[in-house]
């Protein structure tokens, strides 16, 4: 696995990288077959230290987990505990919903835009109707099932997952609702 281990205006020792190596290539290798890369980031937030990790598995799907603690490894364990505690969760899943795929997760290229808010007086009318862009991203749509658009919609901790569904190759929405259940968009039915 390919570690990709950096700071964010921290000076990130060759220790730090090292237990990092070890803890987190033991935490994804006891549930997850082929992981192919990670990318770990730390940062400082107030006094506590942050660490966010990513997972990218050969299947295409991706973990993720962040964590907070006082002490940088302390954040760092954390953050692995709950990514071995989401993979733990999907194991099965992981394992057997890629046992007929001879491909990995088929990716499509897609726009992404953050638009600027608005935080002045909610009685204020906004100037033009058009929304100032922020920033313009490429993003990448996954080829999925709805099962594995739900399970990679929960690796990543996201509220929202768009994707195109492998049964109809539309482009469809999973989504996790306020009452906690999670929806399901498909404009083609």
């Amino acid at each position: 696995m390919r570690y990709q281990i950096s700071g964010k205006q921290i000076d990130i020792g060759s220790a730090l990288q090292t237990h990092v190596k070890e803890g987190l290539g033991a935490a994804v290798a006891k549930y997850a077959e082929r992981p192919t890369d990670a990318n770990v980031i730390f940062s400082k937030s107030a006094h506590e230290f942050v660490c966010e990790a990513t997972v990218h598995l050969s299947t295409g799907l991706t973990a993720s987990a962040k964590a907070h603690a006082n002490e940088i490894y302390a954040a760092f364990d954390n953050c692995s505990e709950k990514m071995e505690k989401q993979l733990r969760r999907y194991k099965r899943r992981l394992k057997d919903h890629h046992k007929d795929r001879a491909e990995p997760v088929e990716l499509f290229g897609g726009a992404s835009y953050i638009l600027a808010s608005d935080h002045g007086s909610e009685d204020s009318e906004p100037e033009t109707l058009q929304p100032m862009i922020i920033a313009e991203m490429e993003a990448k749509i996954q080829s999925l099932s709805v099962g594995e658009a739900v399970m990679q919609m929960e690796l990543q901790g996201s509220p929202v997952l768009v994707f195109r569904n492998e049964g109809n190759e539309g482009l469809n929405v999973v989504y996790r609702r306020e009452d906690g259940n999670i929806g399901w968009i498909d404009p083609n039915s």
